[in-house]
């Protein structure tokens, strides 16, 4: 059964449909029900309808972060795989000093600090172990498999 939110966003587009009908089209193609009006009004409210509830549908994930299930912190001493190509940085964000490249699927170590999406976390690059911050968009649990790298650095 449709969501509340999808008989609004859908009603909300039939709407808006017969207004821009009404403003956009001649007011010949209304005097008589045709194939032609029945087309403009499926497809605009399938079109606008869809839109609105891409726009203003409900997060997901929201109803856990309601009941204090937030992100997963990483936790000191957990091992996680890079994604892909991961520059490690000396603070967060991108704008930092980078301290290497750590290659995807090297295996990191994550120290337990955590700033927003940024994790400290410790590698081993070209023999050298290197602390330092990484987006943990670029990470994944130890057990989970690692796609394929693109080509080049990010």
């Amino acid at each position: 059964m449709p969501s509340l939110t999808t008989l609004a966003a859908y009603g909300a587009g039939l709407l808006l449909t017969l207004c821009l009908a009404a403003w956009l089209t001649p007011r010949a193609w209304w005097r008589r029900p045709n194939a032609r009006a029945l087309a403009v009004l499926v497809c605009g409210t399938a079109l606008l309808g869809g839109l609105l509830h891409a726009a203003f549908r409900p997060d997901p994930a929201a109803p856990a972060l309601a009941h204090g299930a937030g992100p997963q912190a990483p936790v000191a001493g957990a091992h996680y795989r890079v994604r892909e190509h991961l520059n490690l940085r000396e603070d967060t964000g991108i704008h930092a000093r980078r301290l290497a490249v750590v290659p995807a699927g090297t295996r990191v170590t994550v120290t337990g600090l955590r700033r927003g999406d940024w994790w400290q976390v410790s590698a081993v690059v070209d023999g050298r172990r290197l602390d330092g911050w990484a987006s943990s968009l670029w990470l994944r649990r130890a057990d989970e498999s690692v796609a394929a790298p693109r080509s080049g650095f990010f």
